[in-house]
């Protein structure tokens, strides 16, 4: 891999950063610190500024009006997208396309009419409702949720936990059970809409991460028709993986791009900040917790990079989407904890958006698969072998 960037690489992510700079972080300064959406007006504007720089909808195939960028590019601007205190739940005014998007690109020609065209206008929210209350860790085997065909309809029952967006959204992808005796191979992809009978969202589950929430769904005798299949029957875990593996690319370079700002505050605050008439920036202790934050966030990148050159060329790139995962999620987490700590009582007030990061950086380490899984799957991969 060919760490020097292009010409068209660097001419991108300077356009990136000007605009996080110039034009987000001073509109944060003025919000409450754990808010995650701008005024509507504010956000329209930042909307059409990204549409200009030719950067709206990264995740969209230039087939469908995306802009045709590469994804060591893409992750790229994802480092430098979420270089402000809103940057790990940023609504990203467009640049990614979000949850459940991606999986319609292969969707027959009706459901691309009534689902992927209205949402790509922005007419339409969708949401990605895989995980449930047993366990989202193994969604192949937790899956509990279950399609039983009725004539040319399907019956679904079951709850979803821990999904994003779905009170908000007009439809989405629901994943059930559709063959008890195949596993992973007895899941198939529904797409449903949220107004239909049966659909009701249980409850709003608040945690950590500011502002952000997830939601539970439950769904009684939820009918669904043929039409409304993502897929073929009974192979929609092939759907929902491909997600899980790729996303975790981009997952894990907003991380980065958290530490890298944290870091850069911790810098400049060392410098000027003195104690027992030295600056902070002359205590080996500092130093040393410096050194540590760029060795993290050096490995943590060239990993994510690595990861993504090798999807940019069409390689296996499983095993080095979960390395960038595992080691971004747990290093910026190390990282934003050292620039607290330099930062002392400053650093946990609101005031900062250290408290904000090191909240949101911990359920890092469990979103997009938990960091243990990362580990079982790369063990797998090492050892050649199925482990259980």
């Amino acid at each position: 891999m060919d760490l020097q960037l292009t010409e068209e690489q660097t001419m991108v992510v300077d356009m990136v950063r000007r605009f996080v700079r110039r034009e987000i972080v001073p509109l944060e300064d003025k919000l409450d610190p754990d808010t995650d959406e701008l005024p509507e007006e504010d956000h329209g504007r930042l909307v059409a500024m990204v549409k200009d720089m030719g950067l709206y909808g990264l995740d969209i195939p230039p087939d469908y009006g995306g802009p045709d960028i590469d994804m060591v590019t893409r992750t790229l601007i994802a480092i430098e997208m979420s270089q402000h205190r809103a940057g790990l739940y940023a609504p990203c005014y467009g640049v990614f396309g979000g949850a459940g998007l991606a999986q319609l690109f292969e969707a027959n020609d009706d459901q691309k009419q009534r689902y992927l065209y209205p949402t790509l206008r922005g007419e339409k929210k969708v949401f990605f409702g895989l995980s449930e209350p047993s366990g989202g860790s193994d969604p192949a085997r937790a899956i509990q949720t279950r399609a039983v065909r009725d004539g040319q309809d399907w019956v679904i029952n079951g709850q979803k936990l821990w999904i994003s967006g779905a009170d908000k959204a007009d439809y989405g992808l629901l994943f059930a059970r559709t063959d008890s005796d195949k596993g992973r191979s007895g899941i198939t992809c529904f797409i449903v809409e949220t107004d239909w009978p049966g659909f009701h969202v249980r409850r709003i589950v608040h945690t950590l991460r500011s502002a952000r929430y997830a939601t539970e769904l439950q769904f009684t005798d939820l009918r669904v028709p043929d039409a409304n299949i993502l897929g073929e029957v009974n192979k929609g875990f092939a759907i929902a993986n491909d997600r899980l593996s790729r996303q975790r690319i981009p997952y894990a370079a907003v991380c980065i791009g958290v530490a890298i700002k944290a870091h850069e505050l911790a810098v400049e605050y060392a410098k000027i900040r003195h104690t027992f008439g030295a600056p902070l920036a002359s205590r080996q202790a500092i130093q040393w917790m410096l050194v540590d934050n760029e060795i993290d966030i050096e490995t943590s990148r060239w990993l994510t990079l690595v990861a993504a050159d090798k999807a940019r060329r069409g390689d296996p790139f499983r095993k080095e989407a979960g390395l960038a995962k595992l080691v971004a999620t747990e290093a910026g987490g190390r990282v934003v904890d050292r620039c607290m700590q330099i930062h002392g009582g400053l650093g946990v007030a609101k005031d900062m958006p250290f408290e904000r990061w090191f909240r949101e950086m911990r359920i890092r380490r469990i979103g997009e698969g938990p960091n243990e899984v990362q580990r079982h799957i790369i063990a797998r991969d090492i050892l050649g072998m199925s482990l259980r």
